[in-house]
């Protein structure tokens, strides 16, 4: 194969994605979106193939009807990327039918509230059974299920405290984790 066409068939392998269009060196960004659907089959399914359409990346995903009565549901996004990136996910998904509206939780600052539940299971007897039961004190952690040889315990906190407490139970047992996604919503009297 020729110089040539090896560089042609890797400039042809790479990812379809917005992270690679151009070289830049515009710093990432993380951002929580919260969006506004119609709550009917398909929207979850179209909101996210255009996530994974562009190459977008979703770093967590909630969603569950929030208003019975209008049917309407409520999609939690946190996703990493570029400024311009964020702003071509924010436009996208503006665009998009069965979407009302698309608020960037990020940018409102001190005027939201972000929140993650986890259930975080360690395996242990003796003293690194103790020193789990005083970091989930420290960390205002619950026993929701407990035996002799493992606890099952429930945080909620900001996904930066969830992730500190499953790093201290990893030398003490860590068995698995299971966590819902990030929950936002703002502060204030005022509505989405």
């Amino acid at each position: 194969m020729s110089n040539w066409n090896r560089a042609k068939s890797k400039t042809m392998n790479q990812p379809a994605s917005a992270y690679f269009m151009e070289e830049r060196h515009d710093p990432n960004e993380t951002h929580t979106l919260s969006v506004l659907v119609q709550n009917e089959p398909g929207v979850l399914a179209r909101v996210i193939g255009l996530f994974s359409g562009r190459g977008y990346n979703i770093d967590s995903l909630t969603v569950s009807e929030t208003e019975s009565q209008k049917h309407l549901s409520r999609i939690t996004i946190v996703t990493t990327g570029t400024p311009m990136v964020i702003q071509q996910i924010k436009h996208q998904l503006d665009r998009m039918v069965p979407i009302y509206k698309v608020v960037d939780m990020t940018l409102t600052g001190t005027r939201s509230i972000e929140r993650e539940l986890a259930m975080v299971k360690v395996r242990g007897i003796g003293e690194p059974r103790i020193e789990a039961m005083r970091l989930a004190d420290a960390f205002r952690a619950r026993v929701i299920d407990a035996s002799t040889e493992s606890l099952v315990f429930e945080i909620t906190g900001n996904t930066a405290k969830i992730s500190q407490f499953v790093d201290l139970m990893r030398p003490l047992g860590l068995v698995e984790v299971s966590r819902t996604g990030v929950a936002a919503i703002g502060r204030g009297p005022e509505g989405m």
